[in-house]
């Protein structure tokens, strides 16, 4: 597996207006709001800094709101743009981890694969074209 770049990085929020005065009065970040998704592309050191909601990365691996009970709730989410989306899929589920959703293709264009690391972080492996030109 080749990652190339770290697409995106962020709390994923229970509360979003409690984590909103946080990142953004607290801390000074500015997003922009798509509902409750809440990010930012002018943060060094990710391609995007982004607070989501647990509803909204729920709906992602599992086409409804609610997360599983039985799986841990992620805290964070982070994705890793690769080069081969379906090799890298491939190689986690030969070294037997679950995979919560292959290959999806989301309303952007970015391709998908989700699983939890063993720390519970919701972690992406992506193909965001977008992105691919970015410096």
């Amino acid at each position: 597996m080749k990652v190339l770049f770290v697409a995106g990085f962020g709390p994923i929020a229970t509360d979003v207006p409690s984590s909103r005065r946080f990142y953004s009065d607290g801390l000074g970040l500015q997003f922009e709001e798509d509902g409750d998704y809440l990010h930012t592309e002018n943060v060094d050191g990710a391609k995007t800094l982004a607070v989501w909601p647990l509803t909204q990365a729920a709906e992602s691996c599992f086409d409804s709101p609610e997360w599983p009970a039985d799986l841990p709730v992620p805290q964070a989410w982070i994705e890793f743009d690769v080069e081969d989306i379906e090799a890298a899929t491939q190689e986690l589920k030969d070294q037997g981890y679950r995979v919560l959703v292959a290959m999806r293709k989301e309303p952007w264009d970015q391709v998908v694969t989700r699983l939890l690391s063993p720390e519970g972080m919701l972690v992406g492996l992506t193909v965001t074209p977008s992105m691919r030109s970015r410096d």
